[in-house]
């Protein structure tokens, strides 16, 4: 089996956008650094984070998840990844991070308010992006 665990991408937005997010509808996404926490815990393992860069580049059209629509909308860009290996952390990170503007983002299979933070800028989100992923470092 493939490495896996739960995962950050860190996203820019550089002005706010309408985006249509499949069965959640469109919704007004302002500017700043976006964080969505997902977890790679199937066959594939953090296989998973390479069709999230492609759906990002624009190699990829298919859309799956809420992600997708974000993260494959042309005003967006994917900055970095942070990787938590072999936990299954998803929603303790998610809460971590705190919420976004779409209440059900990436949540639909918990009972999270959210798995789409919204930060000030991408910097922010880098950065706690980053904190979240060491204060789990160690910590099953």
């Amino acid at each position: 089996m493939a490495e896996g665990g739960t995962y950050t991408l860190v996203f820019a937005l550089s002005n706010p956008t309408d985006i249509e997010v499949g069965a959640l509808g469109e919704h007004r996404f302002p500017a700043g650094g976006y964080c969505y926490t997902g977890s790679a815990l199937g066959s594939g393992g953090f296989a998973r984070i390479d069709r999230h860069r492609r759906v990002a580049a624009g190699e990829h059209d298919v859309r799956h998840w809420h992600v997708d629509y974000f993260g494959g909308h042309p005003d967006t860009q994917l900055v970095a990844v942070e990787r938590t290996p072999g936990q299954d952390c998803e929603c303790a990170v998610a809460r971590e991070l705190g919420d976004g503007p779409v209440s059900g983002f990436g949540a639909s299979d918990c009972d999270c308010e959210t798995h789409l933070a919204l930060f000030g800028s991408v910097d922010a989100a880098r950065e706690r992006a980053g904190e979240a992923r060491r204060s789990r470092q160690g910590n099953p």
